[in-house]
């Protein structure tokens, strides 16, 4: 995969994300259940330091260096995840959406400085054992989010249908005496008038 797909892949995935989110109030994107226990606001903040890691990772790749907590993260992916979700549980949503973004912002960056050359050679970093860094790069990212988008849609779905539902059985308000509003006195279950 070339730089300019990877950019394509990354747009794609996170498209797809914020318009499953578009639709939900604050009230849904704190509510528990999307993936086990896990809010929206959960959510994002995991995606966002998986990210965050492989951010780190590639400038030290650049710097020559192993990527030491990616590697050892990626090998321990549910100590990882359990930690990552203790220090953020009670973040404040404003500041993980301006994470999620930021840190995406920051990827976008530093793949600027990885050519194809060095994205698709699999002895490049001897550190990946043999695996192109792009797959590493996707396998973090856009493929990480699409894994978890399905959820959000899913619970973006019930959540609209939730509020549609409750709009149709809010009850009419009861007629004033003497008005004789059609909409106020409307009764769908009487037969029509005349």
């Amino acid at each position: 995969m070339n730089q300019e797909e990877l950019y394509d892949a990354l747009d794609a995935s996170r498209e797809r994300l914020l318009i499953a989110l578009d639709i939900l109030p604050d009230e849904a994107l704190l509510q528990p259940g999307v993936t086990g226990d896990w809010s929206i606001r959960d959510l994002l903040a995991h995606l966002t330091v998986w990210e965050a890691e492989l951010v780190t990772a590639l400038m030290r790749l650049q710097q020559g260096k192993k990527p030491d907590r990616l590697l050892h993260a990626l090998a321990d992916r549910d100590a990882y995840n359990a930690a990552r979700f203790l220090e953020n549980k009670d973040r404040d949503l404003d500041r993980i959406f301006d994470d999620l973004q930021g840190v995406r912002a920051q990827l976008e960056q530093w793949l600027e400085g990885f050519n194809d050359r060095a994205l698709n050679n699999p002895q490049r970093y001897k550190w990946l054992a043999g695996q192109p860094l792009w797959e590493l790069i996707a396998s973090v990212t856009f493929q990480h989010e699409a894994a978890h988008v399905a959820a959000v849609e899913a619970f973006a779905a019930v959540w609209s249908t939730r509020i549609d539902l409750a709009e149709l059985l809010t009850p009419l308000p009861e007629p004033v005496e003497g008005n004789t509003d059609v909409a106020q006195s409307f009764d769908p279950f009487s037969p029509p008038e005349g």
